[in-house]
């Protein structure tokens, strides 16, 4: 894949982060905050596999996403460390919401989740919009 290739891919899965993104946000407006941190999560996934677009990476497996992006963004300095943070935080919370039985999420946590990830896909679009500048 070359480099104009991998500028409509990264920039399409943005998109389908930034969509997602507002499905969230409209859901923690309904207060339906389970789903709100479910959604947020997918949005976070899709900015972490627009970035790894740029390298020509993907994977089928969510932990192949988080790890390539870790590895090939985060520790490599390019976003920075609170962003790891942010995506197991969002990868837990998405589980326990999808998946027990019993579990409240609460406005605090959608809430908090929602800014974090915003800014996450606001890093991943800036780094986006400056490594393809020059196909401009």
């Amino acid at each position: 894949m070359d480099r104009i290739e991998t500028k409509d891919l990264a920039f399409y899965r943005l998109q389908s982060a930034k969509e997602r993104l507002a499905v969230a946000e409209d859901l923690f407006k309904l207060e339906h905050h389970r789903d709100c941190l479910s959604k947020a999560y997918y949005s976070l996934f899709q900015a972490a596999r627009a970035a790894l677009a740029t390298l020509g990476l993907d994977s089928r497996k969510h932990s192949g996403v988080i790890s390539g992006f870790n590895i090939n963004f985060v520790k490599t300095g390019i976003f920075p460390k609170e962003y790891r943070k942010i995506i197991a935080s969002s990868q837990d919370l998405r589980l326990a919401s999808d998946y027990d039985d019993f579990y409240l999420a609460s406005k605090q946590d959608a809430e908090k989740t929602l800014k974090d990830v915003q800014m996450v896909i606001k890093g991943v679009e800036d780094y986006l919009n400056v490594y393809y500048a020059d196909l401009q």
